[in-house]
């Protein structure tokens, strides 16, 4: 710099240089405060049915939002956020800042229990849920099985698994507790007090308006036994009827809505929205669907979906879900290869993390398909699987043979405890399922 010569101009010199260090400073303050996120909203192949007890009364229910046309978007160029990043309520609101203090309290072996589902039998639990539950911190259960013991005895059930959840096992954290209630063959809940739910393709035959106040009586009779998250509805658009009956784990059940993405989207979000309003989270499923499929993934091995691209017109309605609100997402088992030759869906960070966080905004809860028993997946050792589905994006893995789980768990512990990075991605995820539960009242 050259020297002024005078004391006087050196002084002018240095403030000029100072204003414009501090409007340099505001700008990129302001710029920084409002460059937000990308836009945000809110399993089963084989059928489950069981049993429950007398409804609650049916409230007005919400407006229904219209399905949008159906035209394929055009591809998404921004970048999506990096796979560690939580996701949700930010630790500056009230649910956030209680997720975070309780996180900061958690060992490593609870963290990873908050990421896990374990399933229970609905009729009772066994020592393998139990010792899931107890031993290895596992924070939520999946109900299955069938049963037709009503309200009453089914309530006792999910209220027995649901209490050893809780306390210094998991610093006061309560449990996510799902069940499949989709209706027809797809019903594990059942006998008095739960209502005989037709099946989705029947279901898509009534106006969206009556279909979200059924859904509604549906959720508050699940709700009623201590269910708050139903995987459901269906949102796979299946070909045609005539191709139905090929579609080995939707159209031969009558699992969907419709033969349209619009048709699904309009059915599918009314029954979401029936349970939402009714207290109980909906995990939308299959993603990016699997309604052009003739295998079933939970009993066949090789399930290839060669027709469906990263933009297409069928997964349409899962967009609409995510820009309703939808809290939950579930990944399909099978593999895409127009969309990534290398990996099946659940373990794809193209399917998992490109498409649910960057295409779609989603900020919800991204939980697996069950990855324990499913015959699609057998031939990666099953300590990789949960760390495979959390490291492609994944929130929560769900395990429907609680005789595995111990396998799983024990897998995502000795990744973590190996690898800062993963360990990262593990805190993310239990955070964003910390910020899921305080927001519903499960955290002491």
């Amino acid at each position: 710099m050259v020297a002024l010569g005078n004391k006087r101009w050196w002084i002018i010199g240095a403030s000029i240089v100072g204003v414009a260090l501090v409007v340099t400073l505001v700008v990129l303050f302001f710029n920084d405060r409002l460059a937000g996120p990308a836009s945000s909203a809110g399993s089963s192949s084989a059928p489950a049915p069981a049993t429950s007890g007398a409804a609650s009364p049916t409230p007005s229910p919400p407006t229904p939002v219209p399905s949008p046309s159906v035209p394929t978007p055009a591809p998404t160029t921004a970048a999506p956020p990096p796979a560690s990043a939580s996701q949700g309520p930010t630790s500056d609101s009230p649910a956030g800042g209680v997720a975070a203090a309780k996180l900061a309290a958690m060992s490593l072996e609870q963290k990873v229990g908050q990421v896990l589902m374990v399933s229970s039998p609905v009729t009772g639990a066994d020592a393998d849920s139990l010792y899931a539950v107890d031993t290895l911190y596992v924070g939520n259960v999946f109900m299955k099985g069938r049963s037709e013991a009503g309200q009453a005895g089914i309530g006792a059930e999910v209220s027995a698994i649901a209490g050893q959840v809780s306390g210094a096992r998991t610093e006061g954290v309560r449990p996510f507790v799902a069940t499949d209630q989709e209706g027809g063959f797809v019903q594990i809940m059942r006998g008095p007090g739960f209502a005989d739910m037709p099946q989705a393709i029947e279901q898509g035959r009534l106006p969206a308006p009556e279909l979200l106040a059924d859904a509604t009586a549906w959720g508050q009779q699940l709700a009623g036994v201590g269910v708050n998250v139903n995987l459901a509805p269906v949102l796979d658009t299946v070909t045609s009827a005539a191709f139905a009956p090929q579609n080995a784990p939707i159209g031969a059940f009558g699992r969907e809505f419709g033969y349209t993405p619009a048709a699904v989207s309009s059915a599918g979000l009314a029954f979401a929205q029936g349970m939402m309003a009714a207290g109980v989270d909906p995990a939308v499923k299959h993603f990016p669907g699997l309604g052009r499929v003739t295998l079933n993934t939970d009993v066949s091995a090789g399930v290839v979906d060669d027709t469906t691209v990263r933009h297409d017109p069928y997964i349409e309605p899962f967009r609409d879900a995510v820009d309703a609100g939808v809290p939950w997402l579930m990944i399909s088992n099978a593999s895409y290869p127009l969309i990534d030759p290398d990996d099946m869906a659940p373990f794809s960070p193209v399917i998992v993390h490109d498409m649910v966080r960057g295409d779609l905004g989603f900020d919800g809860i991204i939980v697996s398909d069950d990855i324990c028993d499913a015959v699609q997946v057998a031939a990666v050792p099953v300590s990789e699987r949960g760390v495979l589905f959390l490291k492609a994006g994944g929130t929560m893995a769900l395990c429907t043979n609680q005789s595995l789980m111990p396998q799983m768990y024990q897998g995502l512990v000795d990744a973590a405890e190996g690898d800062p990075g993963f360990a990262a991605q593990i805190d993310a995820a239990a955070l964003l399922v910390l910020q899921a539960k305080a927001d519903k009242g499960l955290i002491d």
